[in-house]
C-alpha cells in the first residue's frame, strides 16, 4: 500500500517502508494547518541545521536539532505513539522481523496491494 509513487506504507498506516525498515507516520488525527505548520518548522529547522553545520556552529546545530525533535514529535513521528491500542512502536524495526513480515514479503515479492491468496 504506497502512496502513490512513494514508499509502501503498512496495512494499518502507522508506517512506511524505506530500504526495508520501518519509519512512524504522522499522526492521522492531525488538522491539514497543524501538520503543515509542523511540516514547515520541519523545514525551516532542517535549513537552520545544515547552515549552522556549514558556519561550524556547534550552539547554533544544537538549537535547530531541538527544533527538529520538536517538530517531529508534534507530526507524530517521534516521542509517544499516536495509536492508542497499546501495540509498541517498531521504528527502525527491519519490517521483515516484525508482525509486518508477511506483508513486507509479499512487497518484496512483487504483490501490488500487499497480499497475497494465502
Amino acid at each position: 500500500m504506497a502512496d502513490g509513487d512513494g514508499p509502501p506504507v503498512t496495512p494499518d498506516g502507522r508506517y512506511l517502508v524505506v530500504r526495508g525498515r520501518l519509519w512512524r507516520r504522522s499522526d492521522p488525527r492531525l488538522s491539514e494547518d497543524a501538520r503543515q505548520q509542523a511540516v514547515n518548522e520541519l523545514m525551516s529547522a532542517r535549513r537552520a541545521k545544515a547552515a549552522a553545520r556549514r558556519a561550524d556552529d556547534r550552539a547554533a546545530v544544537d538549537a535547530a536539532k531541538a527544533r527538529v525533535q520538536a517538530a517531529k514529535e508534534a507530526l507524530g513521528e517521534r516521542g509517544p505513539v499516536w495509536w492508542d491500542d497499546g501495540a509498541p512502536d517498531l521504528t527502525r524495526h527491519l519490517a521483515r522481523t516484525t508482525g509486518y513480515a508477511n506483508w513486507w514479503a509479499d512487497i518484496e515479492n512483487g504483490a501490488a496491494d500487499g497480499s497475497s491468496d494465502e
